[in-house]
């Protein structure tokens, strides 16, 4: 993306005002709707911390029995007034799809979130909901709610994929509900109408891009770690100033947040087989790190590796 941009001429005019939508903001509310595996546990951490060290409130949703992330029009409009009474400045973290503020007469927050490779990703779900200690932590949390079956938890990623068991099956247009649609991360950005529901579609991956643009300070990029936590400490400081230092001094040396050891390796063969039903998927990835270069390359810094 450097070399690009250095090519084209664009770098040398690239200003960071110029593509940091933190200055539309209306309200001193950062507003995070994360998305699931994507390090947004480690994040929501580097959060709490800095809203100590930069003094600014912490929020977040409380557990629920059933997530649900995509709302009608007056749970959006109710999330809205709630994120919006909140004393400013302050945080308010949620798994729930973007949230047009604006749409219900209240001033739009700073919006941010982070992405993963989605590959990766759909892994990471499908073993972190079969992971012991996840089940362990719904039971306290909802006693009656009842264990699933042994072969359900035993079974593994690959085996699933090339047996075209169901659960494992990535077909365009088809929609799922229930526990949020975990296969998609731009759901989380394409937002709550009815467009955004099938699975690897144009629609909803260019109503995905347009509200990145249109509407987010800063999507980080979980494999970009550095670039991603630069980006943020300039581009909102307020609360951000710091974040490299609390992550590599504070969080990656003494804290493992949500790391699932009992995920197994799995092969590039059937990764391969699974990209090849999740190209809008990936397309709204490298949509997401080409714009976090962007970002980045407007700061004029020395080149991170």
């Amino acid at each position: 993306m450097m070399k690009i941009l250095q090519s084209t001429g664009e770098m040398t005019s690239l200003l960071p005002s110029q593509i940091n939508n933190t200055r539309n903001a209306q309200q001193d509310i950062v507003f995070f709707n994360r998305v699931p595996k994507v390090g947004s546990q480690m994040f929501m951490e580097l959060i709490k911390r800095l809203s100590i060290r930069n003094d600014f409130g912490f929020n977040q949703d409380r557990v629920q029995r059933v997530e649900t992330i995509r709302m009608d029009t007056e749970d959006q409009a109710r999330l809205a007034a709630l994120v919006s009474i909140y004393t400013p400045p302050g945080v308010y973290i949620k798994h729930v799809c973007f949230t047009n503020f604006s749409e219900f007469g209240f001033p739009e927050p700073i919006y941010i979130n982070i992405v993963r490779d989605p590959i990766e990703r759909v892994i990471s779900w499908y073993y972190y909901v079969r992971a012991p200690w996840y089940y362990v932590e719904r039971k306290l949390a909802f006693p009656d709610i009842p264990l699933p079956d042994p072969k359900w938890l035993k079974k593994d990623f690959e085996t699933c994929v090339l047996s075209g068991d169901r659960e494992c099956k990535y077909i365009k247009g088809e929609t799922r509900e229930g526990i949020g649609d975990h296969r998609r991360q731009s759901m989380f950005f394409c937002g709550h109408a009815d467009e955004c529901t099938p699975f690897n579609t144009r629609g909803a991956l260019e109503r995905a891009k347009m509200a990145v643009e249109r509407h987010y300070a800063v999507v980080g990029v979980l494999e970009d770690l550095n670039k991603t936590l630069t980006v943020f400490e300039n581009y909102i400081p307020r609360f951000f100033e710091g974040a490299s230092d609390v992550y590599w001094n504070e969080i990656n040396k003494y804290h493992t947040i949500n790391k699932n050891t009992f995920k197994p390796p799995v092969s590039e063969e059937v990764k391969d087989i699974v990209r090849r039903n999740f190209t809008m998927e990936i397309e709204f990835y490298e949509f997401c790190k080409q714009r976090l270069h962007k970002q980045y390359a407007a700061l004029r810094l020395p080149e991170i590796p």
